[in-house]
C-alpha cells in the first residue's frame, strides 16, 4: 500500500531537505521511493510543495486531493491551503509560525486568524507547535526543517537511529549536531 506526505511551505525555508532525507530514510528501509520535483516559487516567500510517495511499488509522484496521509507545513497558512489533499485519517504536522504572503505584505489582505482551530472543526487530526523557537533552542533558526521530522518521525514505526543516520547522509557534516538537535527537540516536544 502507498503512503503520500506532502511537504508544503514557503521558499527558503528547507523543504527541499526535508523532502531529500525522508526519501533517504524510505529508501534505506527498502521501499519504493519517489520524490517530486519541487512545485511553485521556489524564491523565498513563494509558495512550495514537495510530494515523497512510498510503498512496495510507486509509479507515480503526484499526490492528488484526498490522497495524503501526512502534510507537513512548515508554515499555518499553507497548511490550510492544502488541508483538501489530506485523506479522511491523515494528519498535519504544522509548524504555528506565521509568514505573510504577498497579500499580507502589500496590505492587500489580513493574514486568516485562528486557522488551526479552522482545520480542526473540520474533523482533521492536526499536531500543531512552535518549531521556530525549538530551532532556535537548537541553535539556528532555519532548523524549523528537522524539528518537523522530528516530529513526523513520532508516526512511522522506524527507529529513531535510522532518522539519526539519514541527518548524518543528508546534512553538511558542519551543521549534523545542530540538526540532530533539533530533530530530537521535535520528536520529544511535549
Amino acid at each position: 500500500m502507498t503512503k503520500n506526505v506532502m511537504i508544503v511551505g514557503v521558499g527558503g525555508q528547507g523543504s527541499l531537505l526535508a523532502s531529500k532525507l525522508l526519501g533517504y530514510l524510505l529508501l534505506t528501509e527498502g521501499y519504493d521511493v519517489k520524490v517530486s520535483e519541487v512545485h511553485g516559487m521556489s524564491q523565498r516567500g513563494g509558495s512550495v510543495v514537495t510530494y515523497v510517495r512510498f510503498g512496495e511499488k510507486v509509479y507515480s509522484p503526484i499526490i492528488d486531493k484526498g490522497e495524503a496521509d501526512f502534510i507537513v507545513s512548515f508554515e499555518k497558512l499553507e497548511a490550510a491551503r492544502y488541508v483538501e489533499y489530506l485523506k479522511t485519517d491523515g494528519r498535519i504536522v504544522v509548524n504555528t509560525q506565521e509568514v505573510d504572503p504577498m497579500p499580507v505584505i502589500t496590505g492587500a489582505a489580513q493574514y486568516p486568524e485562528n486557522l488551526i482551530e479552522k482545520m480542526e472543526a473540520l474533523g482533521v487530526a492536526v499536531d500543531a507547535m512552535d518549531c521556530l523557537s525549538l530551532a532556535e533552542e537548537a541553535g539556528s533558526a532555519k532548523a524549523v526543517n528537522l524539528v518537523l521530522m522530528g516530529r513526523l518521525s513520532r508516526y512511522f514505526d522506524i527507529p529513531e537511529e535510522k532518522w539519526q543516520n539519514a541527518i548524518e547522509k543528508c546534512v553538511p557534516a558542519k551543521f549534523i549536531d545542530l540538526n540532530r538537535k533539533a530533530f530530537a527537540l521535535g520528536r520529544d516536544s511535549r
